[in-house]
């Protein structure tokens, strides 16, 4: 088991910090650098804000991961809603931010939803943010984004950090295909049952989790999942980011002594392939033909399985034909 940590900045020295690695270069360089910097960003302010919804992703630690375009969207928005005023008043105010901004979270988002859709209707531009990160990722939104689509509001993106994929994308795991299954139940039947769902998909298992269970869902994984490679992330972006890489059992025993503090991503790699046999394919496939087409249920099947679509198509084809 492996153990890396890098010092990156932290939340309250990210530009700062910037500029001082710029300038023990090239001076000349760093003012080029800068000057470009300040000319994009001053073409995107003098830029009209069409109206709409603008899902805003921020920093998820270090204030230099903002974008130029999130900080314009910020600056134009008639109201910018927060997961928490508070927390998000530390960013506008870092970037000489001052917009009219309102809570948006799992309390209220019913309440505010209709608000929100009358300021489209009167072509507003409002601006929603997370704590930190993308929005809509295991936080509210959803639906304000469905009812403003159906009510033919134009929606934006406007992307930036994400740990679900800094976790990802430094994980050393496969990355074609993964499955983000946000935070797992905290009590542990739950949890293991959830586990239990997730244990033949043939994909990298991404989630979030509160540090003070960190080691009870490692254990949990270990039993569920098997000696599969994992990453417990921690702090990311952050002057105390870490990454700790190892076998499920070790991950397990290691947190089991660590007293964790901040945000936690768990990596968690695919299932270990294994020799299928076409019995089990058959058996399947049979279940799943009891409510499916046969293109469904071989793609269902293949999926749970991992074995080529192909396969499970042809033997398909036989079960059909036994039935009959």
């Amino acid at each position: 088991m492996s153990r890396d940590a890098s010092q990156n900045h932290d939340e309250n020295t990210g530009s700062e910090g910037a500029s001082a690695a710029l300038t023990e270069g090239s001076p000349a360089r760093a003012e080029a650098i800068v000057a470009a910097i300040a000319r994009d960003a001053a073409r995107l302010l003098r830029e009209p804000l069409a109206p709409g919804l603008y899902l805003v992703a921020t920093p998820i630690g270090n204030l230099a991961d903002i974008t130029l375009r999130a900080l314009a969207v910020l600056a134009a928005a008639d109201t910018v809603y927060c997961e928490d005023t508070r927390h998000s008043a530390k960013l506008l105010q870092h970037f000489g931010l001052r917009p009219i901004t309102r809570p948006f979270h799992e309390h209220n988002e019913d309440s505010e939803r209709g608000r929100i859709l009358e300021n489209l209707a009167a072509g507003k531009r409002i601006a929603i943010v997370s704590d930190a990160g993308t929005p809509l990722i295991s936080d509210p939104g959803f639906k304000l984004v469905r009812a403003a689509c159906e009510a033919g509001h134009d929606v934006f993106s406007v992307p930036g950090a994400s740990s679900v994929l800094c976790a990802l994308s430094s994980s050393g795991l496969p990355t074609d295909a993964f499955f983000f299954g946000g935070f797992l139940p905290p009590k542990t039947a739950a949890r293991r049952a959830r586990l239990n769902v997730l244990k033949d998909y043939a994909a990298t298992l991404i989630f979030f989790e509160a540090p003070q269970r960190v080691a009870d869902s490692l254990a949990d994984m270990a039993e569920m999942l098997g000696a599969r490679d994992g990453v417990v992330a921690r702090e990311l972006t952050k002057l105390h980011e870490e990454a700790v890489r190892g076998p499920l059992p070790e991950l397990a025993t290691a947190m089991a002594t660590r007293d964790l503090k901040g945000e936690v991503v768990i990596v968690v790699g695919p299932a270990i392939a294994a020799t299928v046999s076409d019995d089990e394919i058959a058996k399947r496939l049979t279940v799943a033909l009891e409510t499916m087409s046969l293109k469904d249920a071989a793609k269902a099947v293949a999926d749970a399985l991992a074995v080529p679509k192909a396969r499970v198509y042809n033997l398909g084809l036989k079960v059909k034909d036994d039935s009959r």
